[in-house]
Order: C-alpha cells, then sequence, then structure tokens
C-alpha cells in the first residue's frame, strides 16, 4: 500500500471516530432525557451546547494546526473528546450535562481543518478530490457503525456504557497517531524516495510556503459565499445527526431497533452519496473545469436534499418520511464535500494568490490559468 494511502486511512478512522462519539448522544437521547428527567428543548440544549463551543473553538484549533503541526493537534483533540466522551457518562443533571458537553465540543473542534491541511500536505493535485470524499466517508461510516454498536450495549448495559467504550477507542487512536504518523512525508522513516518525491513536488502545500494573512482570507467574497452555504446546509446534517433518532421514536413512533435500522441504513447510503460526488465532481472538473465542477455537484447535492426534507415534514406515512429522510441525506453527501474542495482551492497555491499590493487572484482565474 502507498504510505499516503495509510495516511488516508488513519484520517478516515478519525472522522469515523469524531460521529461515533458525536451521534452516540443522540442514538441514546430517549434513555437520556427519560433518566434525567429532561424536556426536548433541555435536551436540545445540551446538543447546542456541543455546536455552540465547536463552532467557537474551530478556527483557533485550525490555526494551532498551522502552527504547530497537525499530529500534535490530532492528539490533542482525540485525548480531550475521550475525556468528556467518558465524563457524560457520568453525569447526573441538566447542568454537569451542558458543560461536558460544551467541553467536549472544545475537545473535538479543529479536527477538519487540520485533516485539510494533512491532504495538502500528504497528495498530489489531482487525488486532493478522493482523499476528501474518504475522509468524507468516514463520518458516514462512524454514523452508520454507531447504532450498530451503541443501541446493543445501551440495552444491556444501559445508556452510559457506550460513552466509556467510545472513550476508550479514541484513547487508542491517539497513541496510533503519536507513534506513527508525522506532518510531512519527509518525516516517514519508511516512505519510498520515489513516493516522497511525488508528494512533494505535486502537493499543494509546502513548508516554504508564507501563510495567508487574516485580513486577506476574510476579503475573498468566495469564502463569504462558501461559510454560507455551509451555514444553510448544515442545519440538515445536524438533524441527521443530533435530532434525528430521537424524531423517529418520538416523532414518527418507531421502536428503537426500528430506529437503529433506518438510522444504518440512512448513513450507508450517505457513503454512496459521498463516493457518486466524489467521482461526478473530478469528472466534471476535467470536463467543464473548476467552476462548472464544483457548481453543478453542490447545488444538485444540496438542492436534493432540500426538497426530500420538505417532503419527509409534510407526508403522513411515517415510512415514506424515513425514505425522504435517506435520499435526503444521499443529497446531503453527494453535495457537502464540494465546500472542503472549495477550500483547498482557496487555500492552496499561495504564492498564486498574491500581486505585488498584496491582494488576492480571484480563484477563478488562477485556476484557469493553472
Amino acid at each position: 500500500m502507498l504510505y499516503r494511502n495509510r495516511v488516508l486511512v488513519l484520517l478516515c478512522s478519525l472522522t469515523t471516530l469524531t460521529y461515533l462519539d458525536r451521534i452516540c448522544i443522540s442514538i441514546v437521547g430517549v434513555r437520556v432525557k427519560a433518566e434525567l428527567a429532561l424536556t426536548n428543548e433541555q435536551f436540545g440544549w445540551v446538543l447546542a451546547a456541543f455546536s455552540l463551543s465547536y463552532a467557537l473553538f474551530e478556527i483557533p484549533s485550525g490555526a494551532l494546526g498551522d502552527r504547530i503541526g497537525p499530529r500534535a493537534v490530532f492528539v490533542r483533540i482525540v485525548l480531550l473528546w475521550s475525556v468528556f466522551t467518558a465524563l457524560t457518562g457520568v453525569v447526573s443533571g441538566l447542568v454537569g450535562l451542558l458543560v461536558v458537553r460544551f467541553l467536549f465540543g472544545v475537545g473535538e473542534s479543529g479536527t477538519y481543518p487540520n485533516i485539510i491541511l494533512v491532504v495538502s500536505r500528504w497528495f498530489p493535485v489531482v487525488e486532493t478530490g478522493r482523499a476528501l470524499t474518504w475522509v468524507g466517508i468516514g463520518s458516514q461510516i462512524g454514523s452508520a457503525v454507531a447504532p450498530l454498536m451503541i443501541v446493543p450495549l445501551a440495552i444491556a448495559y444501559g445508556w452510559r456504557v457506550p460513552f466509556f467504550v467510545n472513550a476508550v477507542i479514541g484513547v487508542v487512536w491517539a497513541l496510533v497517531c503519536y507513534g506513527w504518523f508525522k506532518d510531512f512525508p519527509g518525516g516517514m522513516k519508511n516512505i519510498s524516495p520515489a513516493e516522497r518525491h511525488l508528494i512533494e513536488s505535486q502537493s499543494r502545500f509546502s513548508p516554504a510556503h508564507r501563510l495567508v494573512p487574516w485580513k486577506v482570507i476574510f476579503k475573498n467574497p468566495t469564502l463569504w459565499a462558501l461559510m454560507l452555504m455551509y451555514f444553510c446546509c448544515q442545519w440538515s446534517n445536524y438533524f441527521f445527526v443530533a435530532w434525528m433518532p430521537v424524531y423517529l421514536q418520538e416523532g414518527r413512533h418507531f421502536s428503537e431497533n426500528e430506529m437503529k435500522t433506518i438510522t444504518f441504513i440512512l448513513f450507508v447510503v450517505g457513503i454512496a452519496g459521498f463516493l457518486a460526488g466524489g467521482f461526478v465532481g473530478d469528472a466534471l472538473v476535467k470536463w467543464k473545469g473548476l467552476t462548472f465542477g464544483r457548481r453543478f455537484v453542490g447545488l444538485t447535492g444540496l438542492g436534493l436534499c432540500g426538497v426530500l426534507i420538505f417532503f419527509a415534514a409534510i407526508l403522513p406515512s411515517s415510512r415514506v418520511a424515513a425514505a425522504c429522510l435517506i435520499g435526503a441525506n444521499f443529497g446531503f453527501s453527494f453535495g457537502v464535500m464540494v465546500s472542503y474542495a472549495v477550500c483547498t482551492d482557496i487555500g492552496d497555491r499561495r504564492d498564486e494568490f498574491f500581486r505585488s499590493d498584496g491582494r488576492l487572484y480571484l480563484i477563478g482565474r488562477i485556476w484557469k490559468n493553472g
């Protein structure tokens, strides 16, 4: 196996773990609410505590990776989230749950920015789309595996035990990352000279590249459009990961085992969506150019997601609604990873982003000429 593909396995396993941990509280949400006497509103605040801290610390944790390297940040991230995942299993009330889930979000923040940094260092330009697709697939794998693992554990031992199991898995991952992974191909002892030369000559990152100043980044209109798009599409992803297990049981009256099956199918279909989006996106970029390829995948995938979620909300049949939600996650998965690809388009080839007066080139012009 090529060494960079081993790195891709590590990254894919990381996103698998992030969603295995993230969705755990949703899978056991009905049980948590019952034991701690929480209303849906209070449980919503618990879920929001994670999202708030995750958002607040995403940029600082991503910037930290630029400074000290993604390896160190990965170890920090996984160890912290493992600690607070375990502590989730020992809380006894709303306040403790809010604090622990907030700190869990702090711990997990920065995962994806640092993953993108690793991809830019470890993969040639022509393989970036494939690598990011597998990173996205990891999140769907974690979400699909979660109900199969968590529901039986919760039924047999109670809702607290799955959090302890997830914490142990995270610590093992952190030890593997610390002992094996390096920030640059040159740091790996057993990588072949040919592969190292290929990566270093054709990847989008070099240690010699200077960082783009924040004021330049935030003047880029493509970035603001991308942030608005991602803000909108994450409403659907948040529902799938945070609320759907509770909604299926309390809103659509599925049993816990039926919820487990539907959730598993939904995220398996999401894997197919990521694969389809990556394949179609790469093909369209080669055929019609970068702008058309990126826009087509995002518009069709997220448009389909929105339409199917609307039908799931208004249709009376619970099974048809579940089918619509499954299709919606396919659309989301098909379209969302284009946002990560556009991040690499914006952030890469730094030296070409500067004119003599320090302003950014238009992204489309860079890629049209390059």
